[in-house]
């Protein structure tokens, strides 16, 4: 590809920014988070017609044509430069979204794909415990069926376990220390940390 057709793609989510090129990249969202993806074309051409597609719905979500613009989407919207802009992103956003721009004779100025997922808030983990006639427990955390979650354990405030298991497993002797644990619970976008619980 020439450096005439290379593409930038500018992720404007909250108060972050981070830049994307036209390979195809991770961008992970909060739900809820407004998003602005910024094109830009050769020589910051301003394309009279753009047709921007998500992957997992059938045709185009966005179209622009003649100044016209057709919509097949809530939520999202074009701006006058052609960036696609996110009202508040939800689950249904996650995917992949390629954009072609064209001029007035029809010819291509740009082209580009980036990929996008959105994940939920995580909740607020709890430690139920579970006490054996020999003195020994076991802790679950719960968090729901959300797939979407790793889990990490905490010893007092230092982390015991990252391994990603519901469970940890206590000998009597560890029992009788009474310390803290607790859990942890998070995505690549949030996390949220578990009460204490002491076993005694």
């Amino acid at each position: 590809m020439s450096c005439q057709y290379n593409l930038l793609f500018l992720f404007l989510c909250g108060f972050a920014a981070l830049s994307v090129s036209t390979e195809t990249r991770g961008k992970d969202l909060l739900e809820g988070t407004s998003c602005i993806i910024k094109l830009t074309t050769r020589n910051n051409e301003k394309p009279p017609e753009i047709k921007w597609v998500h992957d997992t719905r059938n045709g185009y979500i966005l179209r622009r044509k003649g100044g016209i613009i057709k919509a097949e989407s809530e939520g999202v919207s074009m701006e006058e430069d052609g960036s696609l802009r996110f009202s508040s992103v939800s689950l249904k956003d996650t995917g992949k979204y390629t954009f072609n721009a064209y001029n007035d004779a029809g010819a291509e100025i740009g082209k580009g794909e980036v990929e996008i997922k959105v994940y939920e808030k995580a909740p607020k983990p709890a430690v139920k415990i579970i006490c054996t006639k020999n003195g020994n427990a076991t802790l679950t955390c719960v968090i729901g069926k959300r797939e979407d979650l790793t889990l990490s354990w905490y010893k007092e405030d230092k982390m015991i376990q990252n391994e990603n298991k519901p469970q940890v497993f206590l000998s009597s002797t560890e029992v009788q220390e009474n310390k803290p644990y607790s859990c942890e619970a998070h995505n690549p976008v949030s996390s949220n940390k578990s009460d204490s619980v002491t076993v005694s």
